[in-house]
């Protein structure tokens, strides 16, 4: 799929949402499958989708440097997967016990705990087949950003904060922030620049600005989304607003209030757009592309950077 000269994030988004949503059924076994039950959780939870924001990231990073991104889809979709799964298991009445997700019922209040838990180990499971397609690397970087030291750590400490106002810092809840989200947001990154590199590999020089990119990319978005979370609807959110208040959640707006935390997000997108010309140079200088091209993926590292903060859902 060629990409036009310029390109909104957006745009982009809009232009990859049927192939991404292909992909995933694809990679899905059909509802009709035995086991039916568990492969109906499995739909319900993903289908219809939310931003599908990491996959796209991930279509995103292969495209801006310099790889094609139709290589990439089935683990980009795969990244969604492990995604979904997190969501599946954040609902469940021993974590933060939702009852509304992406505008409909959880997938627990439909098909029971014990099959949602299942559907979500599944979920888990697949999406490393899927990632297998962008080779080891790629499987690397998912599992560290999923694992123990990842995303999974973060929503451990995400737990343990809850009410603990006497050890309430902002290094604390940014820790939070990098594991419990930035991590996957940054393995979406990377697993898109492994997808479309080859057999060659990516040079450490894509992959380090790369990764600093998906890191403040990942705390601009998660502050974003605790803010909207005080300011959002229920329609607007696909989930049910004040969340994080009632849990007692660690955010940035409960540290210091609403204003400096959508401050804080912009500078931090800010900060990630500046980078977008270093990724692009290093990925330009490797794959030896053309000034236009180096162009193209900068403007669309930077708005994507910008979109992260400024979206409504």
């Amino acid at each position: 799929m060629t990409p036009p000269p310029t390109e909104t994030f957006p745009a982009f988004v809009a232009r990859w949402a049927a192939p991404v949503e292909r992909a995933l059924r694809e990679l899905l076994p059909a509802p009709d499958v035995a086991p039916v039950r568990l492969h109906e959780a499995m739909h319900y939870a993903l289908f219809p989708g939310g931003k599908r924001l990491r996959p796209m990231l991930a279509l995103l990073a292969c495209q801006a440097t310099g790889g094609d991104p139709d290589r990439a889809l089935r683990a980009a979709v795969a990244i969604e997967c492990l995604h979904t799964y997190s969501l599946v298991h954040d609902d469940l009445p021993c974590m933060d016990d939702d009852d509304l997700r992406r505008g409909r019922p959880t997938c627990h209040k439909v098909f029971g705990e014990a099959m949602a838990l299942l559907a979500g180990d599944a979920l888990l499971t697949l999406a490393f087949a899927g990632a297998a397609s962008a080779g080891s690397e790629a499987v690397l970087a998912l599992a560290r950003g999923a694992g123990s030291l990842g995303m999974v750590g973060g929503q451990v400490e995400d737990l343990a904060a809850e009410g603990d106002a006497s050890q309430h810092t902002l290094e604390r809840v940014q820790w939070i922030h990098d594991h419990k989200t930035g991590a996957l947001i940054t393995a979406s990154l990377l697993v898109g620049a492994h997808a479309g590199a080859g057999p060659e590999g990516v040079p450490a020089s894509v992959l380090v600005p790369l990764r600093q990119y998906g890191d403040l990319l990942g705390r601009a978005f998660q502050i974003a989304d605790d803010c909207l979370d005080l300011t959002g609807t229920a329609a607007e959110l696909g989930k049910n607003p004040l969340a994080d208040v009632a849990l007692g959640k660690l955010t940035w707006p409960a540290l210091v209030g609403l204003e400096r935390s959508l401050e804080a997000a912009r500078q931090m997108a800010q900060q990630a757009g500046a980078l977008a010309p270093v990724v692009a140079a290093a990925a330009a200088t490797w794959r030896g592309t053309a000034r236009t091209v180096l162009d193209a993926a900068v403007a669309l590292l930077q708005d994507a950077a910008s979109y992260a903060v400024e979206r409504r859902r």
